[in-house]
């Protein structure tokens, strides 16, 4: 087999970072991804040096994509040339695979590992087809983003897509301990309390490397012989850094949830996704847009006020910004998690948009239409109109709908909250209105 060429993001010396000194030199000391590297799996035979297929790896930071792709390289024992999509180019991309072409020829295949895949333009990753469809390269790709909205259809489906999870917490304290004790690591040199350990995976998120990383900075506060505390780990890690990406699919997740948590009247989850939300930077405005939204989408008249909050949350916004504002957003949040639900106000205009691009727009009632100009009247505009304020009851028999939507019923209320009186009212009227019994 010939030796494995490993790139500098590989190697590890005494004075780098704890990360990548404790990067996995095999599959037995990766933790996590069971579900993608148990015996049988395509990546396990890939990193036993089995597997020919291309493969692109999608899952958080820390969960092992770089890993993966360096155990993969090692077990094939391929030329490995690694890019990272924010440097490198189609320039850079063709020159690999025209050595990869050539070295092909003498026996020799190339690994390609391609960081941050989602970075690369649509030219950039069609690019790589030809070579990835002819086996002229093994691609692994490694991207954060969900592939579905972030890569080429055809590179998708040349490529197998296998998705990486966050690691467990029990995964993170296995982490955390052996890279306490293992030489390569801390090597024993200090201990770390229970409820350090719990904190610890708990900062960490599923995120080895950041585990790592605050194992590292807390470890440097800790004399030789001495345990790693939870109050030192407090004083010298500050605060989660909460994964979300503004322009990725963790920020339509995260807003996903955080508008079904409303919907679904848990106010607790509601307050928890804002929070996610507050804390990694999201533009306030577009929390508070999604609040008024929701306001009518999914409460509309069984809570008419909700809409008032949503929109006095958002004129705040812009008045006192954040952090103050936050108040605000959350304020809103708790009234609209809580208040009594209904979709009729979406349904009832959807309904109706739906009508009206099928066609169904004949002319306008004559009495309806307009009789404040010379010459209506001989049209016929205006004339025979009733004014409802003539009825003691407000309300008189008569055609507004177009002749064709005589059946149309769009608005239908809820018997929630105050769109209850509505429920047995909006039919009295139709009836009145339209003649009917």
């Amino acid at each position: 087999m010939r030796p494995v060429e490993t790139p500098e993001v590989f190697a590890a010396g005494s004075h780098s970072p704890l990360a990548a000194r404790m990067r996995p030199r095999s599959i037995d000391e990766v933790f996590g991804q069971q579900h993608l590297l148990a015996p049988g799996k395509p990546l396990h035979r890939l990193i036993h040096g089995s597997g020919d297929a291309s493969v692109i790896l999608y899952g958080p930071p820390g969960t092992g994509k770089t890993t993966i792709a360096s155990l993969i390289s090692q077990a094939t024992g391929h030329r490995f040339v690694g890019l990272s999509a924010l440097s490198a180019g189609v320039k850079e991309v063709r020159a690999v695979i025209t050595q990869a072409r050539q070295d092909l020829a003498r026996g020799v295949r190339t690994t390609l590992f391609i960081d941050e895949v989602h970075r690369f333009s649509k030219t950039q990753q069609d690019a790589l087809l030809a070579a990835v469809e002819n086996r002229t390269v093994l691609l692994v790709a490694a991207t954060t983003e969900n592939p579905s909205f972030s890569v080429v259809a055809p590179l998708l489906s040349r490529s197998l897509l296998l998705k990486l999870e966050p690691l467990s917490l029990e995964d993170i304290k296995a982490l955390i301990s052996r890279a306490v004790s293992d030489e390569r690591g801390l090597g024993g040199r200090i201990t770390v309390s229970p409820e350090a350990l719990e904190q610890l995976a708990a900062l960490a998120s599923g995120d080895a490397r950041r585990a790592l990383t605050y194992l590292d900075a807390a470890a440097e506060a800790v004399a030789d012989g001495e345990a790693l505390t939870a109050e030192i780990l407090a004083s010298n890690i500050d605060r989660a850094v909460v994964r979300y990406d503004r322009d990725g699919d963790q920020h339509y997740d995260v807003t996903s949830a955080f508008i079904k948590s409303i919907r679904g009247s848990d106010v607790d989850a509601a307050l928890h996704y804002l929070a996610r939300m507050i804390e990694a930077g999201e533009d306030p405005r577009f929390i508070a847009r999604r609040l008024v939204i929701h306001a009518s989408e999914d409460i509309g008249m069984a809570d008419p006020t909700a809409l008032q909050t949503a929109t006095a949350a958002a004129q705040a916004v812009q008045f006192i910004g954040m952090p103050e504002a936050r108040l605000a957003l959350a304020q809103a949040t708790i009234h609209l998690a809580t208040a009594p639900k209904s979709n009729a106000v979406i349904q009832a205009i959807d309904l109706a948009i739906s009508d009206v691009r099928k066609g169904r727009t004949s002319p306008v009632p004559a009495h309806l239409r307009d009789g404040h100009y010379k010459g209506a009247k001989d049209l016929g505009n205006a004339q025979g109109y009733l004014y409802p304020h003539d009825d003691p009851r407000g309300v008189v028999k008569q055609r507004y709908i177009p002749e064709d939507l005589d059946e149309a019923v769009y608005y239908q209320p809820t018997p929630h909250g105050s769109e209850r009186p509505l429920y047995d009212l909006v039919g009295k009227l139709r009836r009145i209105v339209r003649g009917s019994k």
